[in-house]
């Protein structure tokens, strides 16, 4: 940590904020704030922490923002993300080598593959200079953060967890938040599909405690790595070797049989009862919506050991733009070449980090027969961490980058009928609130690799198009049509609902000459002429199964809230918001310098 914070500080990346700021709400208040600045903000340093609750003063700095960046993410990395996927790439193609010099070659790129497995030191290691043991446990003397007013208590948002399985032969890397419940428990929020889940599974059916080591801090890349969608039963930090040509150096636990990197700033050690379930949560997730109470596994912590000066690492969660776009995007250039081994015709994909990457993929594939589209859709739903993925467009080799939105927008669009859309059901993330039921719901992929002649419709102006929606949806407040010049445009209506948006969507089908592609939202905290939080919404609201409507070349979409006006049942979370007070008091104090255009663009 001290060896990134120097890193960043020289390379101009680094905000040091040496006024008195509390663990609740202020510190990451700040860091949301920082973030959503152009190209990501700065990482910041907080050095003068406390609990204003408790009176505590903490010795130790917060550390945020760490790989909010592009530039940030590749000096952490020590070379270019693009190099990294090379390797991979370099790697799975790897052939029988012809002649001498080429044998020579290989032996030296194989003899290097030695350095990527972790190596286990004898005796202590630095993060456990200090030992906290018995009574001496407690879980307050960190700086763990309340981030949002809503919360269920402090969660560790940056914790490398480590796991194994219940014969101790394979071993898991992951990162899930962490509730502190008191002096010496933390909720553990491994969700069903994770490997650590399944690893629960196997301690539960034999009836034993499952031994779990959480580390925090260290090198940036253990934290990178925990988030790497690797197979099961591959080690994580076999990326950490892979990446940095030296093998990340471990030590043993002191009171579980758990193997942590040597250089890591906290160790938290512990055991969970499988029969031990605590209700964890609400927690405000990077859906930008609130997580809701649930029942999961409780560890007891059995001992806490520390450098002698840590560093405390953590990241702030919410509506987008987050540390995890930055994060995301290393992700997926790196694992690009593995997810082609499983889609050999695909040529490019993208997740946008306003539609929460699981929410929506773009995706540029070489067809090459009828159905081939659909066939993927298939593929990427049953491929690893994809099969979360709630929405999928396909395009062709011919279509634009897949980061240029307004042209790739409007190629999709002139191709588009109700034809190409597909909906099926599968699994979908814990986090996910929208569907009738938890971790099920609707799929749905849009096939824009062929293209279909369509006849656009008779546009009308926003205006007149509102009072014709009115005569038919007086609840409707407001209409803003995007993509005209397309023949397809997108006409999103606001509403105040009194009825489901599929009744409203019926009202409208003598309207559809006019309107090809209708999207409802809720008027309150909806904002129909921005764009990019239009999409965080609608894809997190949807469920393609009950939410999409089709009448002849009229397609409809329902982005709002769920009620029981939709027959929805569950409970539907909050949105995630900053606490006023908390900004007014941080502006007070000259901290917060947030542009108070991107404070309303991003809806804070």
């Amino acid at each position: 940590m001290k060896k990134t914070i120097e890193l960043l500080k020289k390379n101009n990346e680094l905000r040091v904020i040496d006024d008195e700021l509390d663990i609740y709400l202020e510190i990451p208040h700040l860091a949301y704030a920082e973030v959503k600045k152009k190209d990501g903000g700065k990482a910041i340093l907080f050095t003068n922490v406390v609990d204003k609750k408790s009176g505590k003063k903490f010795s130790e700095p917060v550390f945020m923002n760490v790989f909010g960046s592009y530039k940030r993410c590749e000096l952490l990395f020590g070379r270019t993300i693009e190099s990294v996927a090379d390797e991979i790439t370099n790697l799975l193609h790897m052939k029988p080598p012809e002649g001498f010099l080429n044998k020579i070659s290989m032996a030296k790129e194989l003899f290097s593959l030695k350095n990527i497995f972790p190596k286990r030191l004898k005796g202590k290691g630095a993060c456990q200079e200090v030992v906290y043991l018995n009574e001496d446990i407690d879980l307050s003397k960190l700086p763990v953060l309340t981030t949002w007013e809503q919360d269920g208590g402090p969660f560790i948002t940056m914790g490398q967890v480590y796991t194994q399985s219940l014969d101790g032969e394979l071993v898991n890397l992951g990162m899930y938040r962490l509730q502190v419940y008191d002096k010496d428990h933390l909720g553990m929020h491994w969700q069903i599909h994770k490997d650590s889940s399944h690893f629960f599974d196997q301690y539960q059916k034999a009836g034993k405690k499952m031994p779990v080591s959480v580390a925090i801090g260290g090198d940036p890349l253990y934290t990178w790595c925990a988030t790497a969608p690797l197979p099961y039963g591959v080690n994580e930090l076999l990326m950490y070797g892979l990446i940095k040509k030296e093998p990340a150096k471990l030590v043993k636990s002191l009171t579980t049989p758990l193997y942590i990197p040597a250089d890591v700033d906290y160790v938290i050690e512990g055991w969970v009862d499988t029969q031990d379930m605590r209700i964890e949560g609400p927690f405000g997730d990077h859906t930008g919506y609130y997580t809701l109470e649930e029942p999961y596994p409780v560890m007891q912590v059995s001992a806490i050991t520390t450098r002698k000066n840590p560093t405390f690492l953590a990241t702030v969660v919410g509506k987008p733009p987050l540390e995890d776009k930055y994060m995301g995007w290393a992700t997926g250039k790196i694992f690009f070449p593995l997810l082609k081994t499983t889609v050999p015709d695909l040529i490019d994909y993208h997740m946008p980090e306003n539609a929460g990457f699981h929410n929506l993929i773009l995706a540029k594939m070489q067809p090459h027969y009828k159905g081939h589209a659909k066939q993927f859709m298939h593929a990427f739903w049953g491929a690893g961490q994809m099969s979360f993925v709630k929405h999928a467009i396909f395009l062709d080799e011919n279509s634009p980058k897949l980061g240029n939105y307004e042209a790739l927008t409007s190629y999709i669009l002139d191709r588009f009928t109700p034809k190409s859309l597909f909906i099926s059901e599968g699994i979908l993330d814990a986090l996910d609130h929208s569907s009738p039921e938890t971790l099920v719901g609707g799929k749905l992929g849009i096939d824009a690799t062929a293209a279909h002649k369509v006849e656009p419709p008779q546009l009308l102006g926003d205006e007149e198009l509102l009072h014709r929606i009115q005569e038919v949806i007086p609840d409707a407040t407001g209409v803003h049509q995007y993509m005209r010049r397309t023949k397809n445009p997108v006409t999103v209506i606001s509403v105040n609902k009194t009825k489901s948006a599929k009744d409203y969507f019926d009202a409208l089908v003598d309207l559809s000459t006019n309107i090809r592609i209708v999207i409802f939202v809720d008027e309150k905290k909806n904002d129909i002429l921005n764009p990019y939080m239009l999409i965080w919404r609608v894809t997190n609201n949807m469920d393609a199964l009950r939410d999409v409507f089709i009448s002849g070349l009229m397609v409809g979409v329902d982005g709002t809230n769920k009620t029981a006006l939709d027959g929805f049942t569950r409970e539907w979370p909050d949105d995630v918001d900053c606490t006023p007070n908390v900004v007014e008091e941080l502006k007070a104090k000259g901290l917060w310098d947030l542009d108070e255009k991107l404070y309303k663009e991003f809806q804070l």
